[in-house]
């Protein structure tokens, strides 16, 4: 796991030192290696810091190059089928010098050229700069698992794994208008939008051929998520998440570093803690948070799983006191504005403390399983949508819970997600920015998130806009840049893409039950005890409401006593707008 960052700009007369500064602002999410490249014919410099997972020696160096430095490679991620490909590789006659999945993508390029994206299995934001062709390749996974941004005018190409590195670049780089009424909405930036103007993420399973010669990039897709609903039999699909899911475990836990699970005590980390049980061992070592305020807790489930596995377990007690001693370090952690990942922030600072590099994640079974009440309410909605125009002026009279289904009047899968998940409704971010609620509501219809056109059940739906929305815009964004701030990775096997594939491929019918992830605890029902799936969903949890105070809300003219997660929100706005 790493940091990228690179310049294409014809114009610069300080590569070595822009490129530099965008890489090492980055320093946190590689602190055990640092390299560069500065290309002796092209304006081209590539920038890469390191955290060692798989061949921990030198030779896992950065930029790796070959062909005799016509290639050059950087790259932040994992390849979990690269033994496999390799294999491949090998017997079409090549020769590899290094333990790395670095040079296995390497190898991959020349043999396949851009498909080799297709191929890969894994989680990964790369660049790879093919001299001979004079152009630049940027790659991300099909999941967007890793992050990669980049920005393209007049001319220039900057990229990097933060935003952050294109603010060390130019300080003054000008800000996004649009971004903090969006954000006042969702609690987050979906993609395409960043707080920095003309700068966007590559979008989840695509890639970029960048042309050195005409400054153009095509960008082409390499995965999309497809529902096949071809797999009809709960038999047969139990039986293919059983596979998948414990080959994807078995491949995620791959490290020549120190690996750990996070374990909340809900049913997806308790279920990636049974099913490495029996790879790692004695090795198995798993982490918690518990809080001074009991309703928070979780003790009871993980110490099921602590007994059942034999994990090395440590309990972290996180208490009012500390989350506000740590308040700073959070809000730097922050590449982009979100009212999530504090508990990310954590839990990855526990890990790394415990001496881990790697850390195994439950994230993605809600969305893929139906763990979340947008698989219930969705359907509600799809009818109060046909009376979408009268619902703007009742809920304006309603009372603050109410309040959000003003959203369905939006077009897509904007709507149905912030009548559900989001955070200040139109008139309340009216009132904070001071824009009409008529411009606030073309903004988020010029996202365009639209639906597949054959997605027409609910349970669909809603399984894709998690999946799309949520878990791709914070969820993994979260993860991604608060643990990376503490040095850790965190590995996601719910995502791998074989397994995505086979649940994506099986009925809706078969997947769609009253009770929350039915065929996730079918297919591993003897293994999972009751009493962690048969209870309550809790989910991982902070005491926020009891954190964060409601001042700042009154002083914005909204409301005292409404939801905590307002005035979290506000408080990140403004933190980011100082900054902009």
């Amino acid at each position: 796991m790493c940091r990228i960052a690179g310049i294409f700009d014809p114009s610069s007369k300080t590569l070595l030192q822009d490129i530099t500064s965008m890489r090492d602002v980055m320093h946190r999410g590689g602190p055990d290696d640092a390299g560069l490249y500065i290309d002796d014919t092209f304006p081209l410099a590539f920038g890469h810091r390191r955290l060692s997972l798989i061949d921990l020696s030198s030779s896992g160096h950065q930029p790796m190059q070959d062909l005799d430095g016509q290639l050059q490679l950087i790259y932040n991620g994992e390849i979990y089928n690269f033994k496999e490909l390799k294999a491949e590789l090998t017997v079409k006659g090549f020769k590899f010098k290094t333990q790395s999945d670095t040079e296995v993508i390497l190898k991959a390029y020349q043999a396949w050229g851009t498909n080799c994206l297709a191929r890969f299995s894994g989680m990964y934001a790369l660049a790879i700069f093919d001299k001979m062709h004079s152009i630049i390749i940027l790659g991300r996974d099909h999941a967007g698992i890793k992050p990669l941004y980049y920005s393209l005018v007049n001319d220039k190409l900057i990229f990097g794994s933060e935003i952050r590195a294109f603010k060390a670049l130019n300080p003054r780089w000008e800000a996004n208008e649009n971004w903090p009424n969006i954000f006042l909405a969702f609690g987050h930036l979906p993609e395409p939008l960043t707080t920095l103007k003309n700068v966007h993420p590559l979008a989840k399973g695509s890639f970029g051929v960048f042309d050195m010669h005409t400054k153009k990039m095509v960008i082409k897709k390499h995965y999309v998520y497809d529902f096949f609903e071809c797999i009809k039999s709960i038999v047969e699909a139990k039986q293919i998440i059983r596979e998948k899911l414990t080959k994807a475990v078995q491949r995620h836990l791959f490290s020549d570093a120190p690996i750990g699970l996070f374990l909340s005590g809900g049913i997806d980390s308790s279920l990636l803690t049974i099913l490495s049980q029996p790879i790692l061992k004695e090795r198995l070592h798993t982490l918690s948070i518990v809080f001074e305020e009991q309703e928070f807790s979780e003790k009871k489930y993980q110490d099921i799983i602590i007994k059942k596995t034999g994990a090395r377990h440590q309990s972290f007690s996180v208490s009012k006191k500390e989350f506000e001693h740590s308040l700073e370090d959070i809000l730097q952690a922050m590449d982009q504005p979100s009212t999530d990942g504090v508990n990310s922030y954590f839990i990855s600072k526990y890990a790394h403390e415990a001496g881990l590099k790697a850390v195994l994640s439950g994230l993605g079974g809600d969305e893929l399983f139906g763990g979340y009440k947008s698989f219930t309410t969705f359907n509600k909605f799809k009818y109060l949508k046909t009376f979408a125009p009268l619902l703007a002026p009742i809920a304006g009279l309603a009372g603050d819970k109410y309040k959000k289904l003003g959203y369905l009047n939006l077009r897509g899968a904007v709507g149905y997600y912030l009548a559900v998940r989001g955070i200040l409704n139109l008139d309340e971010i009216s009132r904070i920015t001071g824009d009409s609620v008529t411009k606030i509501k073309e903004q988020l219809n010029d996202l365009n998130l639209f639906y597949p056109c054959e997605l027409t059940d609910t349970w669909a739906l809603a399984s894709w806009t998690e999946l799309n929305m949520y878990m791709q815009n914070q969820l993994l964004k979260d993860s991604d840049y608060m643990s990376m701030w503490h040095g850790l990775e965190i590995r996601v096997p719910f995502l791998d893409k074989d397994l995505i594939n086979a649940v994506t491929s099986i009925s809706t019918d078969v997947k769609k039950n009253k009770q929350g992830k039915f065929l996730l605890i079918e297919s591993f029902k003897a293994e999972l005890p009751i009493e962690i799936w048969n209870r309550r969903r809790q989910g991982f949890t902070f005491p926020f409401a009891k954190w964060v105070e409601n001042d700042q809300l009154v002083n914005k003219g909204i409301a005292n006593g409404v939801h905590w997660s307002k005035n979290w929100t506000i408080n990140i706005l403004e933190r980011f707008n100082g900054e902009n």
